[in-house]
């Protein structure tokens, strides 16, 4: 009955002690306790911290940033209950001066496999039509010319089929020229950079 005893008790303290480690492991974050739109400025109410396994890996805003979130704009719909990262906060929105927002309809085939997020970098590429006719002709009027940087605003939920909806930030020189290419469909991106995740 002593060794029992004696071995329960040493459980017991290894129990305490490991539960004790885990718990030192674990770091404080910014928590969405609200629904935010994308656009919206972010209240002292749509945020709050909470404790959770710290993981190098992943990109979270540190619970002392707190303050730092509030004021801030949503760059993406920031869903409640889930933990914020920096990607998804904004001070200011797109388009800036001297830019221009252009959405482009992608398929499935056209994405990465990893898909699109806010903040990748891509080159717009022109691509040629049937028969080999060639982007300029294929675009007509101000056709894209050139493989042109852009930035990656915001993409859509996939439909049916797999495509995606992606609002492109590019200089205002050549919002026109990508708008009137990707509606002959014969647009494709390639990505330069990744952004945050």
């Amino acid at each position: 009955m002593v060794v029992i005893g004696l071995l329960l008790m040493l459980t017991g303290a290894l129990s305490a002690a490991y539960l004790y480690a885990g718990i030192g492991d674990r770091a404080p974050v910014v928590l969405v306790t609200r629904d935010v739109p994308v656009g919206s400025p972010i209240t002292a109410s749509d945020v709050a911290t909470t404790q959770v396994d710290a993981d190098q890996s992943v990109a979270l805003v540190p619970g002392r940033q707190l303050r730092q979130v509030v004021g801030r704009v949503a760059a993406v719909d920031l869903r409640k209950g889930t933990l914020l990262a920096p990607s998804q906060v904004t001070t200011a929105l797109s388009p800036r001066p001297g830019q221009q927002v252009v959405p482009v309809a992608l398929k499935a085939s056209q994405l990465p496999a990893r898909g699109l997020v806010p903040g990748d970098q891509v080159l717009v590429i022109a691509t040629p039509g049937q028969q080999g006719q060639s982007p300029a002709n294929a675009a007509g009027g101000d056709q894209l010319t050139q493989d042109t940087a852009a930035t990656v605003d915001q993409v859509s939920s996939p439909d049916a089929e797999g495509s995606v909806r992606v609002d492109l930030v590019v200089e205002a020189r050549v919002g026109p020229a990508i708008a009137k290419q990707a509606s002959t469909g014969r647009l494709a991106v390639v990505v330069t950079s990744r952004g945050p995740r």
